[in-house]
């Protein structure tokens, strides 16, 4: 089913949650989050390709150096964002986006605008990083 959006369009608890409406509008934030970062992507791989470090000084050296690492290491964590937008945007597909995967309960409109990815209601999420907490102090 093709749904157009209103320009203005922002999801509303004063409507049915996960209707067509609000599954397109999350599933457009997903598209232009991932693209948006597929861009980012690019651009770090044509800079870190434009050749060596041709820095003679030592310190400027490892400036360039340390700064390509940190590229890098964002680059990599950008690459599993792009993974759970993905994941995200199955959800969307098979009707199970919104919804909690621990309790199935809505996860809230405030949260998927926050964090559009989310796969837990905050109190399930709550629930586990506790739960976290107490096995890493084991």
């Amino acid at each position: 089913m093709l749904v157009t959006l209103p320009p203005d369009y922002r999801p509303s608890d004063d409507e049915e949650f996960m209707n067509p409406l609000q599954l397109e509008y999350f599933r457009q934030k997903l598209l232009r989050w991932r693209q948006d970062l597929l861009r980012e992507a690019g651009e770090t791989l044509s800079s870190l390709s434009e050749g060596g470090i041709a820095e003679p000084d030592l310190t400027d050296r490892a400036s360039v150096e340390t700064d390509r690492a940190l590229e890098l290491r964002t680059r990599d964590r950008a690459r599993k964002l792009i993974s759970k937008i993905d994941q995200a945007l199955d959800r969307i597909e098979t009707g199970t986006y919104g919804y909690c995967e621990e309790s199935g309960e809505p996860i809230g409109l405030r949260r998927l605008e926050a964090r559009p990815i989310a796969t837990m209601s905050i109190e399930a999420q709550e629930r586990h990083e506790r739960m976290e907490r107490v096995h890493r102090d084991d």
